[in-house]
């Protein structure tokens, strides 16, 4: 099933249901970034491949998705689709880095701001009804992190490590 809206076609996108890090981050990139009017269907991880092949979606984190929980490269979803479709945005180049390290455990210690993220992203399905409000909700941390980034990118190299070490 495709829907169509002002002549144009709203892209479906298939994800496990219980979203938290990676899947939220990918909900905001594709929202901000790539389809500001896609819909998102949650559902239970192993029904994701099918869900994508009945209703024309593109599935992400999870198994037999489009772009699944860890690509051939080890990236999640979001670092994925960042090197895939926006690589020249060096913000979310560097928001990818952080995701990437908050979604897999053993890369953890591999961002610094990695384990806030996930620390944060852990209490999302504590504080909101269900997937949808979760991804709404959770786009305040990303537009926040976004600008947090980008205007330390903006700063000469030596203020921008210190704000890299969190200091």
């Amino acid at each position: 099933m495709v829907v169509v809206i002002k002549g144009g076609i709203v892209m479906k996108w298939a994800t496990r249901e219980g979203i938290r890090i990676n899947r939220t981050a990918t909900c905001w990139l594709i929202q901000r970034f790539l389809d500001n009017e896609a819909e998102f269907v949650f559902v239970p991880s192993e029904e994701v491949g099918s869900i994508q092949a009945e209703i024309g979606a593109t599935g992400f984190d999870a198994p037999g998705a489009i772009y699944p929980h860890k690509d051939e490269q080890g990236r999640c979803s979001f670092a994925a689709l960042v090197h895939e479709r926006l690589a020249d945005d060096p913000v979310l180049v560097e928001m990818a880095r952080i995701v990437q390290a908050a979604d897999f455990k053993d890369q953890l210690d591999s961002h610094p701001a990695a384990r806030g993220l996930a620390l944060i992203s852990y209490g999302f399905p504590l504080v909101t009804k269900n997937n949808h409000e979760t991804a709404q909700l959770a786009g305040f941390l990303y537009d926040a992190l976004y600008a947090s980034i980008s205007e330390s990118q903006s700063r000469p190299t030596e203020d921008r490590e210190k704000v890299n070490r969190l200091d």
